[in-house]
C-alpha cells in the first residue's frame, strides 16, 4: 500500500512542477510588462526633462530611471529648503503685496 501513495505524491509534484514551469513565464511576462509600462509612464511625466537632456536621441529604461532620480532628488532639496525658510513664499509674497510704501519700518511692539 505503501508504494501506491508514494506514486501519487509523485504525480502530484510532477503535476505541479509541470503547472509551475507552464506558469512562469506567462508571470515573468506580465512582471516585465508592468516594468515597462511604469517606465513609459515615468517617461511621459518627466518629459520637457528628457527632452532637455537628449532631444533627438531613444531613451533607455536605464535613462529613465536616472533621470527620474535625478529630479526626485532636486524635487526633494526643494522640498527640504523650503520647510527650512522662516517663511514660505506664498506668505512672504502676501506680506509684501500688503505692505504701503510708508509702513516699510519692522513693526515693533514698544
Amino acid at each position: 500500500m505503501a508504494p501506491s501513495i508514494t506514486a501519487a505524491m509523485s504525480n502530484s509534484q510532477e503535476h505541479l512542477t509541470l503547472t509551475h514551469k507552464l506558469r512562469k513565464p506567462l508571470v515573468e511576462k506580465l512582471r516585465r510588462e508592468r516594468i515597462n509600462s511604469s517606465i513609459e509612464q515615468l517617461k511621459s511625466l518627466l518629459g520637457p526633462e528628457f527632452l532637455k537632456q537628449q532631444p533627438d536621441s531613444k531613451l533607455e529604461k536605464a535613462d529613465i530611471l536616472e533621470m527620474t532620480v535625478c529630479v526626485l532628488r532636486q524635487l526633494q532639496q526643494q522640498h527640504r529648503q523650503a520647510d527650512f525658510s522662516p517663511l514660505s513664499s506664498t506668505v512672504q509674497t502676501s506680506i509684501s503685496k500688503e505692505k504701503s510704501p510708508a509702513s516699510s519700518a519692522p513693526w515693533r511692539p514698544w
